[in-house]
């Protein structure tokens, strides 16, 4: 391993820079808010809300907490979004996964106005993503991203595999790396001979939530690995890739815990900045 890809550095950098954007903008009476909507008592949900709701404090950003009980109505919800969408000091909405089952994922992210929709996973900016016509971007994408441009890695003419199909993760960080001149294929759960595909690839990014998934007979000498799955063994957080045995291999390895995961929340600050000044024409 050349080059190991850890996010606590970048992290710290959107931060303070978050810190003195936010600032320039209060002084032009612009006061960034983020309205965080949780349904349940989601035990990991609440961890990862209280470190959002840290950020934010130590941004500058206002963050408004909406909590509901686990057996609201998918209506009831819905129309609760209605009203945020609608309310001028509202800048950025999300709705913190997973929900209860009576509600449906994919409502919420069609209600959501797409120019209020701080994760990013509205149809309309994700169709926008696809023609590179989007600057709204999911927060693990960007953190992706981030990462890439961070640490020099170029895309161009890379062929790219990443693992992975979801409208959170897979699919949308294919559309901006097409857009970087990338050669990409998606992988997945089903895909048959997947070692295959990931011996030919010069960068591999896994996000399937399965440990020791890429292992090292699957990758070759001086390819990029992103791992953005997260798992726990025997009490041990890990991700999809096998580290120790990849990581010799490898020209450059994010670790996990301390590679992607310390990006994703900053970048949902970022990208509820970016909201901000859009609605603001800045």
């Amino acid at each position: 391993m050349k080059k190991l890809l850890e996010g606590k550095t970048p992290a710290n950098e959107i931060t303070e820079n978050l810190k003195k954007e936010i600032k320039n903008l209060k002084n032009d009476g612009i006061n960034p808010t983020l309205c965080v909507i949780e349904v349940g008592d989601d035990p990991a949900s609440k961890i990862y809300l209280r470190v959002k709701r840290n950020l934010a404090k130590k941004v500058g950003i206002n963050e408004v907490g909406l909590h509901f009980p686990a057996d609201t109505s998918q209506a009831e919800l819905l129309g609760k979004i209605k009203e945020l969408n609608q309310d001028p000091n509202i800048n950025g909405i999300m709705v913190q996964l997973p929900v209860p089952p009576q509600i449906n994922p994919r409502a919420i992210f069609e209600t959501i106005a797409p120019e209020k929709d701080a994760d990013g996973f509205s149809p309309l900016n994700l169709g926008r993503l696809w023609e590179g016509q989007s600057d709204i971007i999911p927060a693990t994408v960007r953190s992706i991203l981030t990462l890439i441009d961070y640490y020099g890695i170029k895309m161009a003419g890379k062929n790219t595999v990443i693992i992975g199909r979801s409208v959170i993760v897979g699919k949308p960080l294919a559309a901006v790396l097409l857009e970087r001149d990338a050669t990409v294929t998606i992988a997945h759960s089903k895909t048959n001979n997947l070692a295959d595909l990931t011996r030919n690839a010069d960068v591999i990014i896994s996000d399937v939530g399965k440990a020791h998934l890429v292992t090292e007979d699957m990758v070759k000498d001086g390819a990029v690995l992103i791992d953005v799955g997260m798992n726990r063994e025997n009490g041990k957080l890990m991700g999809d890739i096998d580290f120790d045995t990849v990581a010799p291999k490898a020209e450059a390895i994010t670790p996990v815990p301390g590679g992607v995961g310390p990006l994703t929340v900053a970048s949902l600050m970022k990208q509820a900045v970016i909201l901000t000044r859009k609605q603001h024409g800045r």
